[in-house]
């Protein structure tokens, strides 16, 4: 009887195990699909045709090592001044910081804390906490991307975190996907 009740059980985890797995590796997939984009346009007029193009790849980064996700992520798209600390120790434990202006490159802002942060694969989850105590959910996934000018283009490659969420206004483009690529 015993031996069936550790077999149930092991069963039991196993699944939990794979059901959260599962969930992580779906919000990964949607996170970094949004981040995926590709446009191509064809003008002409008066005889002068002009063509334009932008493909935008994004693919999970997943390290052996959670530590390498260390370091300082800046805004690259919308505006500086957006900036986003994190620092995961060798035990998986993860910290985090970071600050937003009230202006894109403005020096005034509010700053934030990530509470109960942890990285599964390349999923980073936490809890963004304002020094006013006002908090909200924080999803990101560690993404490499890469931007092409043309369909033979190689491209230019960079590695950062690929935040979804909330709706900002960031010198007035409105977007709930923000960038943050690794400082160098």
């Amino acid at each position: 009887m015993k031996t069936i009740i550790v077999i149930l059980l092991v069963i039991c985890l196993s699944l939990s195990a794979f059901t959260q797995s599962s969930v992580a590796t779906k919000k990964v997939d949607e996170i970094v699909a949004s981040f995926n984009k590709k446009k191509e346009k064809v003008k002409e007029k008066n005889g002068v045709r002009k063509e334009g193009y932008k493909e935008v790849r994004s693919q999970p980064a997943v390290k052996s090592n959670s530590s390498e996700y260390s370091g300082t992520y800046e805004l690259s798209d919308l505006g500086s001044g957006y900036l986003l600390n994190i620092r995961v120790g060798t035990g998986g434990t993860v910290d985090g910081s970071g600050f937003e202006p009230l202006q894109a490159g403005g020096r005034e802002g509010r700053q934030f804390m990530l509470r109960n942060a942890r990285i599964e694969g390349a999923l980073l989850t936490a809890e963004k906490v304002y020094a006013d105590g006002a908090a909200e959910k924080f999803e990101g996934v560690f993404i490499e991307r890469t931007v092409l000018t043309s369909p033979t283009d190689g491209g230019v490659s960079s590695f950062g975190l690929a935040v979804v969420g909330r709706q900002m206004v960031i010198g007035g483009i409105t977007t709930d996907k923000l960038f943050y690529q690794l400082k160098k």
